[in-house]
């Protein structure tokens, strides 16, 4: 089973900036909660088949999470496959312009649920914490953004 989960912040800058911050994938770390973020290889990770790793938690306790780049449409979309153990499915980076001064960034998950009909069943109250950890990352995101 696949649920949705997605999220969408408006940032106070051209979307060419807001593109180019979002998918400095090693930059990710700095707004990204509790995340360290790299591309495997040589890849820049800025094509289709690139390869990037993201270890989210404290020290030795969280969860690597694996991607490939499975599309790369800049300035606008970037989507990932999921390929880890714990986060499994594709996820969508989008970013629209409104305008000069201002983008819409949506980041979207499709998230394969695991742990099977335990995974279902837990999914409801999970979805919340999930939702929140995004929305906060994308208000970093804005913030770290206009800055840089």
């Amino acid at each position: 089973m696949s649920a949705v989960v997605a999220v969408t912040r408006t940032v106070p800058a051209p979307a060419e900036h807001v593109w180019r911050v979002l998918t400095d994938w090693p930059a990710q770390t700095d707004w990204m909660p509790l995340t360290r973020v790299r591309t495997v290889g040589d890849s820049s990770g800025h094509e289709v088949g690139a390869q990037i790793e993201a270890w989210t938690g404290v020290g030795r306790v969280g969860f690597l999470d694996t991607m490939v780049v499975t599309a790369w449409e800049p300035p606008t979309r970037c989507e990932v496959l999921h390929t880890g153990r714990v986060v499994r499915g594709p996820g969508i980076f989008a970013v629209t312009a409104l305008g000069a001064r201002h983008t819409a960034v949506t980041w979207k998950e499709h998230l394969d649920l695991p742990l099977g009909r335990l995974g279902r069943a837990g999914w409801p109250v999970a979805r919340p914490f999930v939702r929140a950890g995004l929305a906060m990352a994308l208000r970093r995101f804005a913030s770290y953004a206009v800055r840089h």
